[in-house]
């Protein structure tokens, strides 16, 4: 009944399809490939098209309410959107030649300063990541499973990898959110142990080759920017508050690119983790 010219009796049936989820999709893909009726065709691309996002979003939301411990996960669900037949284990699998490549060279003994410098040179020299500043707001930038095959990212996506490489060691890295730009924070450990807030020792700029800040240089970025300073653009914030970031940055890339339904989806996106 998907090809039936009426519009109202089409609205219907989809209806019911959608509420089937993605168990439908396989004969839906049947259906497709034994019909040479384009206008079917097309529907069931946008059906298919419809289950996959409502999917994402349910998903997404889930990886929120559930705490959003795991960052590469969130920047996953993301990177759905686009590659809607990407497989989390097939991310994981890209980012473990990284951990363990890392985990080599790590240990106990080396000061957060050294162990900043082992993953600087692993990301950024051996495996050769690098900020794609031709193209900054290309929104292929914001998916991650691009970004760890062609070694080319944003502030945020490389910011991401960055983080869960060090926390995936035990390394107390987190996000820094900065109006205009994204870097990290390596936080003091014993501080941490003694109270709730998290004392950050120095600043790294996963764009620009894991450069160490101090609170200067955060200083005078906020002066160039002419942005009053606040608290939160020292501390750390929170893996949500990192994905929410990475999808405003696709919304910003497909405004300019004139995509105006992926613009739309987007928003859907950041209302469900905001």
């Amino acid at each position: 009944m998907l090809d039936d010219p009426s519009q109202e009796v089409y609205h219907h049936v989809s209806r019911n399809i959608l509420q089937q989820g993605e168990d439908i999709i396989p004969e839906l893909e049947k259906v497709w490939e034994n019909s040479f009726d384009e206008i079917l065709q097309e529907r069931i691309e946008n059906l298919i098209q419809d289950i996959q996002f409502s999917s994402t979003l349910n998903q997404l939301k889930t990886w929120k309410v559930s705490g959003g411990t795991d960052i590469l996960q969130g920047a996953f669900w993301v990177a759905k959107y686009q590659y809607p037949e990407l497989k989390l284990a097939a991310l994981e699998k890209s980012f473990e030649k990284l951990r363990r490549d890392t985990w080599l060279e790590i240990n106990e003994n080396l000061t957060a300063l050294e162990k900043t410098r082992v993953i600087n040179h692993i990301l950024y020299h051996i495996h050769g990541f690098s900020g794609n500043s031709r193209n900054i707001f290309a929104p292929q930038n914001a998916f991650i499973n691009h970004v760890l095959d062609t070694r080319k990212g944003n502030p945020i996506t490389l910011g991401i990898i960055y983080m869960a490489l060090a926390n995936s060691l035990d390394i107390p890295v987190y996000g820094i959110s900065l109006p205009k730009h994204f870097i990290l924070g390596y936080a003091d450990p014993l501080y941490q142990s003694l109270t709730n807030e998290k004392e950050i020792l120095f600043y790294i700029n996963p764009f620009n080759k894991g450069a160490v800040l101090g609170r200067r240089e955060i200083d005078y970025f906020l002066k160039q920017q002419q942005i009053t300073p606040q608290k939160s653009y020292y501390s750390p914030c929170t893996n949500q508050d990192i994905i929410e970031k990475l999808i405003l940055n696709l919304i910003y890339s497909y405004e300019k690119l004139g995509y105006p339904e992926k613009v739309a989806d987007m928003k859907k996106m950041y209302h469900v983790i905001k």
